[in-house]
Protein backbone atom coordinates (compact mmCIF):
# COMPACT_ATOMS: atom_id res chain seq x y z
CA UNK A 1 0.00 0.00 0.00
CA UNK A 2 1.72 3.17 -0.98
CA UNK A 3 0.87 6.48 -0.25
CA UNK A 4 0.27 9.04 -3.32
CA UNK A 5 1.19 12.20 -1.94
CA UNK A 6 2.22 13.81 -4.89
CA UNK A 7 -0.26 14.97 -7.78
CA UNK A 8 -0.11 15.61 -11.17
CA UNK A 9 -1.40 18.97 -12.08
CA UNK A 10 -4.60 19.81 -13.89
CA UNK A 11 -3.61 20.63 -17.71
CA UNK A 12 -4.93 23.63 -19.86
CA UNK A 13 -5.40 27.08 -18.58
CA UNK A 14 -7.78 25.69 -15.96
CA UNK A 15 -4.74 25.01 -13.66
CA UNK A 16 -5.73 23.10 -10.81
CA UNK A 17 -9.28 23.33 -11.45
CA UNK A 18 -12.54 20.95 -10.18
CA UNK A 19 -12.20 18.54 -13.23
CA UNK A 20 -9.08 16.94 -11.95
CA UNK A 21 -10.33 16.10 -8.07
CA UNK A 22 -8.17 16.96 -4.59
CA UNK A 23 -6.01 13.75 -3.86
CA UNK A 24 -7.43 13.24 -0.15
CA UNK A 25 -3.87 12.18 1.00
CA UNK A 26 -1.53 15.29 0.11
CA UNK A 27 -4.24 17.86 -1.01
CA UNK A 28 -2.58 17.67 -4.35
CA UNK A 29 -4.36 16.84 -7.56
CA UNK A 30 -4.34 13.87 -10.28
CA UNK A 31 -5.54 13.68 -13.87
CA UNK A 32 -7.97 11.05 -14.84
CA UNK A 33 -7.36 7.77 -16.02
CA UNK A 34 -6.85 8.15 -19.85
CA UNK A 35 -5.38 11.78 -20.11
CA UNK A 36 -1.62 12.86 -20.02
CA UNK A 37 -0.39 15.13 -17.51
CA UNK A 38 0.36 18.46 -17.99
CA UNK A 39 3.85 19.82 -16.65
CA UNK A 40 5.33 17.97 -13.96
CA UNK A 41 6.13 19.29 -10.36
CA UNK A 42 9.40 20.34 -9.69
CA UNK A 43 11.85 17.89 -8.77
CA UNK A 44 12.92 17.96 -5.04
CA UNK A 45 10.90 21.28 -4.21
CA UNK A 46 10.37 21.57 -0.66
CA UNK A 47 14.09 20.13 0.50
CA UNK A 48 14.62 16.95 2.00
CA UNK A 49 12.07 16.06 4.64
CA UNK A 50 13.16 15.79 7.40
CA UNK A 51 13.15 13.32 10.28
CA UNK A 52 9.90 13.47 12.64
CA UNK A 53 11.40 13.50 15.89
CA UNK A 54 10.03 10.59 18.52
CA UNK A 55 6.98 12.55 20.22
CA UNK A 56 5.98 11.98 23.93
CA UNK A 57 2.73 10.07 22.09
CA UNK A 58 4.58 7.81 20.26
CA UNK A 59 5.79 6.53 23.88
CA UNK A 60 3.13 6.30 25.55
CA UNK A 61 1.72 3.92 22.22
CA UNK A 62 5.12 1.79 21.99
CA UNK A 63 4.50 1.73 26.54
CA UNK A 64 1.10 0.58 25.87
CA UNK A 65 1.24 -2.02 23.28
CA UNK A 66 4.51 -3.62 25.48
CA UNK A 67 2.47 -3.53 28.51
CA UNK A 68 -0.20 -5.18 26.47
CA UNK A 69 2.04 -7.42 24.79
CA UNK A 70 3.72 -8.33 28.62
CA UNK A 71 -0.03 -9.00 29.84
CA UNK A 72 -0.66 -11.70 27.03
CA UNK A 73 2.38 -13.58 27.76
CA UNK A 74 1.49 -13.40 31.63
CA UNK A 75 -1.98 -14.73 30.65
CA UNK A 76 -0.86 -17.21 28.39
CA UNK A 77 -2.78 -16.19 25.23
CA UNK A 78 0.20 -15.68 22.80
CA UNK A 79 1.59 -19.36 22.28
CA UNK A 80 4.89 -20.10 20.11
CA UNK A 81 3.36 -19.71 16.74
CA UNK A 82 2.13 -16.43 17.50
CA UNK A 83 5.40 -14.97 18.17
CA UNK A 84 6.40 -16.21 15.09
CA UNK A 85 3.70 -14.94 13.09
CA UNK A 86 4.25 -11.70 14.44
CA UNK A 87 7.90 -11.42 13.75
CA UNK A 88 7.31 -13.26 10.04
CA UNK A 89 4.94 -10.07 9.97
CA UNK A 90 6.37 -7.03 10.66
CA UNK A 91 9.74 -7.44 8.31
CA UNK A 92 7.39 -8.99 5.17
CA UNK A 93 4.60 -5.31 5.74
CA UNK A 94 8.12 -3.73 5.84
CA UNK A 95 9.82 -5.10 2.89
CA UNK A 96 6.27 -4.26 0.93
CA UNK A 97 6.41 -0.65 1.59
CA UNK A 98 10.41 -0.29 0.41
CA UNK A 99 9.71 -2.47 -2.70
CA UNK A 100 7.21 0.68 -3.71
CA UNK A 101 9.63 2.98 -2.39
CA UNK A 102 12.65 1.31 -4.91
CA UNK A 103 10.31 0.97 -7.80
CA UNK A 104 9.43 4.54 -7.82
CA UNK A 105 13.17 5.09 -7.40
CA UNK A 106 13.87 3.21 -10.25
CA UNK A 107 11.14 4.87 -12.77
CA UNK A 108 12.47 8.36 -11.62
CA UNK A 109 10.48 9.27 -8.29
CA UNK A 110 12.63 10.17 -5.62
CA UNK A 111 10.16 11.14 -2.91
CA UNK A 112 10.01 8.03 -0.97
CA UNK A 113 14.30 7.76 -0.91
CA UNK A 114 14.33 11.46 0.35
CA UNK A 115 12.08 10.90 3.21
CA UNK A 116 14.41 8.36 4.04
CA UNK A 117 11.79 5.51 3.84
CA UNK A 118 14.09 2.99 1.22
CA UNK A 119 15.92 1.33 4.56
CA UNK A 120 15.04 -2.27 6.15
CA UNK A 121 14.99 -0.36 9.63
CA UNK A 122 11.51 -0.99 11.01
CA UNK A 123 11.80 2.27 13.18
CA UNK A 124 10.95 4.51 9.71
CA UNK A 125 8.09 2.46 8.46
CA UNK A 126 6.31 1.25 11.81
CA UNK A 127 2.53 2.46 12.62
CA UNK A 128 2.30 2.40 16.00
CA UNK A 129 -1.81 1.35 15.66
CA UNK A 130 -0.66 -0.49 12.93
CA UNK A 131 2.31 -2.51 13.17
CA UNK A 132 2.21 -2.80 16.54
CA UNK A 133 -1.30 -1.89 18.15
CA UNK A 134 -3.57 -4.01 16.40
CA UNK A 135 -1.80 -7.22 15.60
CA UNK A 136 -1.44 -7.47 19.35
CA UNK A 137 -5.28 -6.88 19.92
CA UNK A 138 -6.44 -9.41 17.00
CA UNK A 139 -4.03 -12.09 18.97
CA UNK A 140 -5.93 -11.16 22.09
CA UNK A 141 -9.21 -11.10 20.51
CA UNK A 142 -8.19 -14.11 18.44
CA UNK A 143 -9.68 -12.75 15.16
CA UNK A 144 -5.52 -13.87 13.86
CA UNK A 145 -3.46 -11.56 12.32
CA UNK A 146 -3.52 -8.20 10.28
CA UNK A 147 -1.44 -5.46 10.40
CA UNK A 148 0.18 -2.24 8.24
CA UNK A 149 3.07 -0.30 8.33
CA UNK A 150 3.04 3.74 6.95
CA UNK A 151 2.51 3.76 3.94
CA UNK A 152 5.68 5.00 1.37
CA UNK A 153 4.94 8.19 -0.14
CA UNK A 154 5.06 8.44 -3.68
CA UNK A 155 4.46 10.90 -6.50
CA UNK A 156 3.30 9.63 -9.17
CA UNK A 157 3.59 13.06 -11.69
CA UNK A 158 7.69 12.48 -11.12
CA UNK A 159 7.69 8.91 -12.88
CA UNK A 160 8.92 8.97 -16.13
CA UNK A 161 5.31 7.26 -17.55
CA UNK A 162 2.87 8.22 -14.77
CA UNK A 163 -0.20 6.30 -15.62
CA UNK A 164 1.45 2.89 -16.66
CA UNK A 165 4.22 2.73 -14.02
CA UNK A 166 2.29 4.52 -11.44
CA UNK A 167 0.64 0.80 -11.35
CA UNK A 168 3.75 -1.14 -11.77
CA UNK A 169 4.81 1.00 -8.43
CA UNK A 170 1.37 -0.38 -6.57
CA UNK A 171 2.04 -4.18 -7.61
CA UNK A 172 5.62 -3.83 -6.54
CA UNK A 173 4.69 -4.85 -2.99
CA UNK A 174 2.26 -7.89 -3.67
CA UNK A 175 4.83 -9.10 -5.82
CA UNK A 176 6.85 -8.81 -2.71
CA UNK A 177 5.48 -10.91 -0.70
CA UNK A 178 4.51 -12.95 -3.56
CA UNK A 179 8.40 -13.79 -3.86
CA UNK A 180 9.27 -14.08 -0.30
CA UNK A 181 6.47 -16.60 -0.15
CA UNK A 182 8.16 -18.56 -3.02
CA UNK A 183 11.55 -18.01 -1.22
CA UNK A 184 10.41 -19.95 1.64
CA UNK A 185 8.67 -22.68 -0.13
CA UNK A 186 11.86 -23.57 -1.73
CA UNK A 187 13.74 -23.25 1.12
CA UNK A 188 11.17 -24.98 2.98
CA UNK A 189 12.06 -27.78 0.64
CA UNK A 190 15.77 -27.80 -0.05
CA UNK A 191 16.54 -27.95 3.73
CA UNK A 192 14.06 -30.83 4.36
CA UNK A 193 12.08 -28.96 6.44
CA UNK A 194 9.10 -31.58 5.91
CA UNK A 195 11.11 -33.90 8.14
CA UNK A 196 12.45 -31.27 10.07
CA UNK A 197 11.37 -32.19 13.96
CA UNK A 198 13.32 -32.61 17.39
CA UNK A 199 13.84 -34.97 20.23
CA UNK A 200 9.87 -34.18 21.14
CA UNK A 201 8.36 -34.63 17.75
CA UNK A 202 7.87 -30.95 17.61
CA UNK A 203 8.33 -28.95 14.32
CA UNK A 204 12.11 -27.78 14.59
CA UNK A 205 12.26 -23.80 14.99
CA UNK A 206 13.77 -22.54 11.22
CA UNK A 207 11.28 -25.24 10.06
CA UNK A 208 8.16 -23.40 10.98
CA UNK A 209 9.60 -20.23 10.74
CA UNK A 210 10.01 -20.89 6.91
CA UNK A 211 6.26 -22.11 7.03
CA UNK A 212 4.70 -18.74 8.66
CA UNK A 213 7.03 -16.82 6.62
CA UNK A 214 5.54 -18.25 3.32
CA UNK A 215 1.72 -18.05 4.83
CA UNK A 216 1.98 -14.53 6.17
CA UNK A 217 3.16 -13.46 2.87
CA UNK A 218 0.93 -15.52 0.69
CA UNK A 219 -1.77 -13.30 3.38
CA UNK A 220 -0.30 -10.23 2.43
CA UNK A 221 0.03 -10.81 -1.07
CA UNK A 222 -3.70 -11.44 -1.36
CA UNK A 223 -4.64 -9.21 0.78
CA UNK A 224 -3.90 -6.18 -0.86
CA UNK A 225 -5.13 -7.58 -4.07
CA UNK A 226 -8.04 -7.00 -3.06
CA UNK A 227 -9.63 -4.13 -5.51
CA UNK A 228 -10.86 -1.87 -3.31
CA UNK A 229 -8.61 1.56 -2.57
CA UNK A 230 -6.30 2.14 -0.46
CA UNK A 231 -5.24 -1.66 -1.36
CA UNK A 232 -2.65 -2.29 -3.82
CA UNK A 233 -5.57 -4.10 -5.56
CA UNK A 234 -7.45 -1.05 -6.50
CA UNK A 235 -4.99 0.27 -8.95
CA UNK A 236 -6.13 -1.95 -11.66
CA UNK A 237 -9.60 0.00 -11.18
CA UNK A 238 -8.55 3.20 -11.15
CA UNK A 239 -6.55 2.43 -14.25
CA UNK A 240 -9.71 1.35 -15.97
CA UNK A 241 -12.09 4.38 -14.38
CA UNK A 242 -13.77 6.64 -16.81
CA UNK A 243 -12.70 10.16 -16.42
CA UNK A 244 -15.96 11.63 -15.21
CA UNK A 245 -15.98 9.42 -12.50
CA UNK A 246 -12.40 10.20 -10.97
CA UNK A 247 -13.04 13.59 -9.09
CA UNK A 248 -15.92 11.43 -7.23
CA UNK A 249 -13.90 8.32 -6.84
CA UNK A 250 -10.47 10.65 -5.15
CA UNK A 251 -13.59 12.14 -2.86
CA UNK A 252 -14.66 8.73 -1.56
CA UNK A 253 -11.28 7.16 -1.23
CA UNK A 254 -10.03 8.69 2.15
CA UNK A 255 -12.50 6.97 3.69
CA UNK A 256 -11.99 3.70 2.69
CA UNK A 257 -9.28 2.66 4.80
CA UNK A 258 -11.90 2.27 8.09
CA UNK A 259 -14.09 0.60 5.46
CA UNK A 260 -11.71 -2.22 5.16
CA UNK A 261 -11.40 -2.23 8.58
CA UNK A 262 -14.65 -2.25 9.84
CA UNK A 263 -14.86 -5.05 7.17
CA UNK A 264 -12.36 -7.22 8.80
CA UNK A 265 -14.18 -6.98 12.16
CA UNK A 266 -17.53 -7.55 10.98
CA UNK A 267 -16.33 -10.52 9.15
CA UNK A 268 -14.75 -12.15 12.66
CA UNK A 269 -18.70 -11.86 13.73
CA UNK A 270 -20.22 -13.16 10.78
CA UNK A 271 -20.46 -17.16 11.16
CA UNK A 272 -19.95 -19.61 8.11
CA UNK A 273 -21.07 -23.07 9.61
CA UNK A 274 -18.64 -23.86 12.66
CA UNK A 275 -16.31 -20.96 12.21
CA UNK A 276 -16.07 -17.17 11.50
CA UNK A 277 -15.83 -16.13 7.96
CA UNK A 278 -12.45 -14.23 8.40
CA UNK A 279 -12.01 -18.00 9.68
CA UNK A 280 -13.35 -19.94 6.89
CA UNK A 281 -11.03 -17.83 4.50
CA UNK A 282 -7.80 -17.95 6.76
CA UNK A 283 -8.71 -21.45 7.33
CA UNK A 284 -8.43 -22.00 3.33
CA UNK A 285 -5.55 -20.22 2.91
CA UNK A 286 -3.68 -21.85 5.56
CA UNK A 287 -4.66 -25.39 4.17
CA UNK A 288 -3.55 -24.50 0.47
CA UNK A 289 -0.07 -23.36 1.46
CA UNK A 290 0.10 -26.44 4.04
CA UNK A 291 -1.17 -28.67 1.61
CA UNK A 292 1.85 -26.98 -1.05
CA UNK A 293 4.52 -27.30 1.14
CA UNK A 294 4.07 -31.29 2.21
CA UNK A 295 3.33 -32.33 -1.51
CA UNK A 296 5.81 -34.32 -3.36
Amino acid sequence: MSDPTGGWPAAGPEGRSGQAGGDPYGGTYYYPPGQTPGARAPNGSGGTPQRRPLTPQHVIWVAVALLVLVLLIHAHRITRIDVILFCCLIPSIILHEVAHGWVALAFGDDTAKRAHRLTLNPIAHIDVVGTIIVPIIMIWSGFGFFGYAKPVPVNVSKLRSPRNQGVLVSLAGPATNVVLAVLSAVAFHLFGGIHAFDASGQPRLWAEVLVYLGLVNVWLAVFNMIPIPPLDGSVLIERLLPASWWPRYLNVRRYTMPVVLVAIVLASFVHVGNTTLIGHVADSVENWWFNLLTSH
